[in-house]
């Protein structure tokens, strides 16, 4: 009787593995052509451009987040966004204040879509199994893994696999610059999926809003990029939208596995 027990236990835990490795699948696509566009994206745009224009992605996940997860936002919550957007444009406009080439704004919008709908349904994956007892560490391996099955694919039609794994490029990824933007962008990971868990990816949105501030002072002191008077007002209205948000956030927390209150 035990030794049945334990294999329907075992079979089910299979079944579960399998399903939430299949489920992330959706998000470790899009966020295997949001990594791509990023690096095609860097090279068109200066970096405070670049991260302002990422601001793009509050209105996006809005409405994403009103589809996914049926909770419709407040009048005061849609001016803040609005203003948050507004704020992303002003910088669009000051072209005498980017080094940005501006000639395909498409790349960028992909890479907007993909981000936001790739957040959202994260947090639905995270909270959903989060709630049903599965840790957000193994839902990251799970992202992780498609990730990579994904971002070889791309490898194999995109560039040459022989050249990608030769001597010299496997010299240039053991760089320690390399090596602490890539420890750095795996912490980023993780903690973005601690905060998907407790908070919600709008949420997520204003606090990487906040980058802009932090961009644009390193991009004066690393690069020599002025900061201007257009990137000041833009910068000064994104953290206006952000405190005005702040008054009244959306809240989604994952509501309590009913089951385990029982027990």
């Amino acid at each position: 009787m035990i030794c049945s027990d334990l294999w329907i236990y075992a079979l089910d835990s299979i079944k579960c593995i399998i399903s939430v490795l299949l489920l992330y699948m959706v998000p470790a696509f899009l966020y295997c052509l949001y990594n791509n566009l990023a690096f095609i994206n860097l090279k068109e745009y200066d970096p405070t451009t670049y991260f302002i224009l990422l601001q793009l992605r509050v209105m996006v996940t809005g409405v994403l987040f009103q589809l996914i997860f049926k909770k419709y936002l407040s009048g005061k919550q849609w001016f803040s966004l609005c203003l948050l957007t507004v704020g992303c444009v002003v910088k669009i406009f000051s072209n005498a204040d980017s080094s940005s080439t501006g000639s395909d704004h498409k790349h960028i919008m992909n890479f907007v879509f993909c981000s936001c709908l790739a957040g959202v349904y994260n947090e639905k994956l995270l909270k959903h199994f989060g709630n049903a007892g599965v840790g957000t560490l193994p839902q990251n391996i799970y992202m992780c893994f498609n990730s990579i099955l994904f971002n070889a694919i791309a490898l194999c039609f995109i560039e040459d696999v022989s050249k990608a794994f030769s001597r010299a490029t496997l010299l240039q990824i053991w760089n320690v610059n390399v090596v602490i933007i890539i420890l750095n962008n795996a912490a980023v990971g993780i903690v973005t999926a601690f905060f998907l868990k407790s908070l919600n990816s709008i949420m997520k949105n204003y606090a990487s809003a906040l980058e802009l501030i932090f961009t644009a002072i390193l991009s004066w002191i690393i690069f020599g990029i002025k900061i201007g008077i257009w990137t000041i007002l833009s910068i000064t209205l994104v953290i206006y939208a952000t405190f005005l948000y702040l008054e009244n956030p959306v809240v989604n927390v994952p509501a309590p596995d009913l089951d385990k209150e029982d027990h």
